[in-house]
């Protein structure tokens, strides 16, 4: 791939240089701004997320305004408003309906909608668009119509468009075949962790065993006992009334992790005084839409004292087991789709008064140890690997986004780049539609889109 040979330089702060040959022109030149108010019982609601514009998860928390929504039709392109929503933006698939604070455009005819999908989603454009935006701080941060129609963007003639996205479509095949391939191998090796851990937990290595009443497995050890969870476990439920707690927490892919509450990302509430507080040792579970999302993991082990969303369900653990212990064969439940199904309501809810009879197999304390350390010393080399494959995703990722920016700001010519046959590749999954559990968890807040 070769630079351009004659480029003229800019006055444009994200654009010093493009080819010669190429225009600058306004916004509001190439498009045309879609304002047409419809409720979302006719048009069905759209996500704007860094994905791109996607299908609102049925489970997911709505609008208390639903009538008062934006028309989006296939082809236009829509962005989020909010900084703290950066990169959420995307040329639509679908017709539908989002939230007022997205910004719909209507691409003019001479565009080719595949290139200002690349365009516009590319970190370049993205910085300039929230640049021109306006607010007190940077949470509230916002860029209007008004203020993002006199951007600059780099427009080269039809035919390059073109192949700009033939272009750009083989690469990004390319590189997200790769991707494809490190997420199936970490799904393998998270596959294999689970197993072997479900298997220690559950004491499937001891010879002698005895038939038991636990839902999720044929058989525990014979000296091990079986006791209903209620014996050492109770709910904790302590609201932070006066915001006494400011470490804001969240139940990630299994794990209690640290999130900023000075950066919600548009999805927690104004208040936390009615999140609870929880502290070291503490088990969660995320016991809501049973129907749906059956790929996140329900349960997680407090490790540091601070607040988490009341919609969740925390556990105190008695005398006579180990809280990690606890959390480990719960986690295995959770793999075997015990809590699936249990639920009532629309949402598919259920509290600890429906699971506090759930049998659990206990060995003794030092038993529970000596388990803990078998499961420590098989998670340590897998969990090598797979950070070490999340690097490299990280850095595919990274290489896809900057041959995007390279070839749609002009700094690469690929005009007679001849593109092969190719597989088209897109990595965007099941899971990634569905997304986080933090997702998730802000959907039963009850906030909205």
């Amino acid at each position: 791939m070769i630079a351009y040979i004659d480029e003229f330089k800019t006055n444009v702060t994200w654009l010093p240089q493009i080819p010669a040959h190429w225009e600058l022109k306004k916004i509001d030149a190439l498009f045309t701004e879609r304002k047409t108010k419809v409720s979302d019982k006719d048009y069905a609601p759209l996500s704007v997320t860094k994905k791109g514009i996607l299908p609102q998860l049925g489970y997911a928390a709505k609008s208390s305004d639903r009538d008062n929504r934006k028309l989006v039709k296939i082809g236009d392109f829509v962005i989020n408003s909010r900084s703290d929503r950066k990169g959420s933006c995307g040329i639509s698939k679908f017709t539908g309906s989002v939230s007022l604070i997205n910004i719909v455009l209507t691409p003019r005819s001479e565009l080719n909608n595949d290139f200002i999908h690349y365009l516009l989603r590319n970190y370049h454009f993205s910085e300039e668009y929230y640049r021109n935006g306006r607010g007190i701080v940077a949470d509230l941060w916002t860029t209007r119509y008004s203020e993002m129609k006199t951007i600059l963007l780099p427009i080269p003639p039809r035919k390059e468009q073109d192949q700009i996205v033939r272009f750009l479509n083989w690469k990004v095949s390319k590189i997200n075949k790769l991707i494809s391939i490190r997420r199936r191998e970490i799904q393998e090796l998270e596959e294999l962790k689970r197993s072997r851990i479900s298997s220690l937990v559950m004491g499937q290595s001891y010879k002698n065993q005895k038939c038991t009443d636990i839902r999720w497995v044929f058989s525990i050890p014979k000296v091990w006992n079986e006791k209903p969870l209620v014996q050492f476990a109770y709910e904790q439920s302590v609201k932070n009334t006066g915001m006494i707690e400011e470490n804001l927490l969240s139940l990630s892919h299994g794990k209690i992790i640290k999130k900023n509450i000075n950066t919600t990302d548009g999805l927690l509430p104004v208040s936390f005084e009615g999140y609870q507080i929880v502290n070291a040792g503490n088990i969660i579970l995320r016991l809501t839409d049973l129907q749906n999302d059956h790929n996140s993991l329900r349960t997680g082990l407090v490790t540091q004292r601070g607040i988490i969303t009341p919609a969740y369900t925390c556990l105190k653990v008695r005398k006579g087991i180990i809280p990690e212990y606890l959390q480990l064969q719960l986690h295995v439940a959770d793999l075997c789709k015990f809590f699936y199904g249990m639920g009532g309501g629309v949402r598919q809810s259920i509290g600890f008064k429906d699971i506090k009879r759930m049998l659990i197999a206990i060995p003794p304390i030092n038993e529970q140890n000596e388990i803990l350390m078998q499961v420590h010393e098989v998670n340590a080399p897998i969990d090598k690997q797979i950070c070490r494959f999340k690097t490299i995703i990280s850095e595919l990722i990274e290489l896809k986004n900057t041959i995007i920016a390279n070839v749609v700001t002009g700094k690469i010519d690929i005009r007679n780049v001849a593109v092969p046959e190719y597989e088209h590749v897109d990595i965007l999954t099941d899971e990634d539609i569905e997304g986080s559990d933090e997702a998730i968890e802000s959907q039963t807040d009850g906030t909205a889109e």
